[in-house]
């Protein structure tokens, strides 16, 4: 999850970049056309025979195509080029000035042609060029239209052989991005399959010796009363439910995490099971449920199911014999869990500093857990010894 961030942070910061690149490139767009349409207009006079009430639209028809050069360069290009054929019919030329278009209209239409061969439909570019190489042979004196036609061609080659290196070029940077996602990827699984490894060789290891000597404890010892085989049995059970429980964290370790969210977690429907499981343990746990289990969802029913969990465990450990008290509450919009327990046989202070030394982290994992989906947990220690667990989450996660 923190490399497909950091990736999508990076994707991000590149797309506000060239945002702003491109706000700057729309400016020098229109600065450009100004510059050109002040140049056209006063200079009309000098080319073709145009009243003074009509000038600025013919200069206008004359540069401001230049526009649209990026945002839609065949459209402003068939605009110039239609104006182009339009003029030179329309209005005559001065004495002296042999070229039916204006300077400022030639090197828009030549931008444009440019910007087609470069970004428009190769059909398109196509068309474009025929029109233009047409255009110039049929209205440019002289001979001069087969010098153009050659000028034309090369400007659409020179555009095209852009076109096709700017292409692989962002063709070649997706494949490098492609290999880097996948090298960090390989680099994840990895990792997680050396955890995997590990957490089978230490913790699934050692939780199988223990199910097996209490499975078989029965048969090996001798004259075993049926309080002490009935605690083996819950602790077999409590072992295989564990194990479970281990092995499921292991397939999600093993895969290519395309599919973690489909491996199987507890939620508010396996609590009673807990529950029940806990009092078959030995622990003297009462408990109380109000509401409808189907409000609470799944994530929060995982953190409840967890924060339950690992309470009575710590009663367990730190409180054994203590009389618990659980209550469930599941309403709208807030749902909360509460475990109380009573004074343990030792200092639960002591217990839980020493708890805390040895690199224990239940209650902060617990408070990590609830504010993962927007809830708060609080503890609170009774003046009799006793331990609170109180836990609140919005019905819906954060």
């Amino acid at each position: 999850m923190t490399t497909v961030s950091t990736v999508d942070g990076v994707k991000t910061k590149t797309r506000i970049r060239r945002a702003a690149e491109g706000q700057w490139l729309n400016v020098a767009i229109v600065v450009v056309t100004a510059i050109l349409f002040a140049v056209a207009w006063p200079t009309l006079q000098l080319t073709h025979q145009v009243s003074p009430p009509i000038q600025p639209f013919v200069a206008a028809l004359a540069t401001f195509p230049f526009l649209l050069i990026r945002s839609n360069p065949a459209l402003a290009w068939a605009v110039s080029a239609v104006s182009a054929l339009v003029i030179p019919r329309v209005f005559a030329l001065q004495d002296g000035y042999d070229y039916p278009w204006q300077v400022v209209h030639i090197l828009v239409m030549l931008a444009l042609l440019a910007a087609v061969s470069m970004r428009a439909a190769i059909p398109v570019v196509g068309v474009a060029w025929m029109s233009t190489v047409l255009l110039f042979l049929a209205d440019t004196p002289g001979t001069n239209g087969r010098g153009w036609a050659v000028g034309l061609t090369a400007i659409v080659v020179f555009g095209l052989l852009i076109r096709w290196l700017v292409l692989s070029r962002r063709q070649l940077a997706q494949q490098e991005e492609l290999s880097e996602l996948e090298r960090t990827r390989r680099t994840i699984l990895e990792e997680k399959a050396r955890i995997a490894r590990d957490l089978h060789d230490v913790v699934a290891h050692h939780m199988s010796m223990v199910v097996v000597q209490a499975q078989s404890a029965p048969y090996r010892i001798a004259d075993m009363s049926d309080e002490t085989r009935a605690e083996f049995e819950s602790i077999g059970a409590a072992g295989r439910a564990a194990l479970n429980e281990v092995r499921g964290l292991l397939g999600v370790l093993r895969s290519d995490g395309q599919l973690a969210e489909h491996a199987p977690q507890p939620g508010v429907q396996q609590i009673s099971e807990l529950l029940e499981g806990s009092r078959r343990a030995g622990i003297p746990v009462a408990w109380h449920v109000d509401g409808d289990p189907t409000l609470v969802s799944e994530s929060v029913g995982l953190v409840m199911y967890r924060i339950l969990q690992e309470s009575l465990a710590n009663t367990a450990r730190h409180a054994a014999g203590a009389a618990v008290e659980v209550k469930i509450a599941y309403e709208s919009p807030i749902a909360s869990v509460s475990i109380v327990n009573g004074p343990p046989r030792r200092s639960l202070v002591s217990a839980l500093t020493r708890h805390e030394s040895t690199g224990g982290n239940g209650i902060i994992g617990m408070r990590e857990r609830a504010q993962a989906v927007g809830g708060v947990l609080t503890t609170h220690l009774h003046d009799n010894g006793g331990f609170e667990v109180h836990a609140e989450f919005p019905v819906a996660s954060a």
